[in-house]
């Protein structure tokens, strides 16, 4: 291999390290890809660079091809992918953010409430009548049982 084409391949390394950041975006997928889809697009993905089989430079074959079995290996076990997920950021799960003006300001000694905290507060009416039916609900069930315990003996 000459210098020229060594030069060449590393800048297409480097090139490529810049722009991929996440093993998601080395195998080309979202972070809600599933492993089936992980699956057919790293055996896509290793047939394309693998150093035997591509036109590429060896030296390049073989960095792509690194890079694509560490992200295989990272993203195929779904303990090592929940951690991952984790490191970068990502959550399958939506978070529900508060609104602004929900914080609860602990600094402050004023506060335009007598209570302490904002969940320290009476029950409307619409949750003591909740609460009445809930406690009868129980009562009724416990009654039942008592009866049907009578019943049988």
């Amino acid at each position: 291999m000459t210098q020229k084409s060594t030069t060449k391949a590393n800048n297409v390394i480097s090139g490529v390290q810049s722009i991929t950041s996440t093993h998601y975006s080395i195998l080309g997928l979202h972070p809600t890809a599933s492993v089936i889809e992980i699956r057919r697009t790293y055996r896509k993905l290793s047939k394309k660079y693998h150093p035997d089989t591509t036109k590429l430079p060896l030296s390049v074959a073989q960095a792509e091809f690194q890079k694509i079995n560490e992200a295989y290996a990272i993203l195929s076990n779904p303990e090592r992918r929940s951690l991952y997920d984790l490191e970068i950021g990502y959550s399958p799960i939506n978070v529900i953010q508060a609104p602004q003006g929900w914080e609860f300001d602990t600094d402050s000694n004023s506060s335009t409430s007598a209570y302490l905290d904002p969940v320290d507060r009476p029950l409307s009416s619409g949750e003591i009548f909740v609460l009445f039916l809930l406690g009868i609900t129980f009562l009724g069930c416990i009654l039942l049982v008592l009866a049907v315990a009578y019943l049988r003996g």
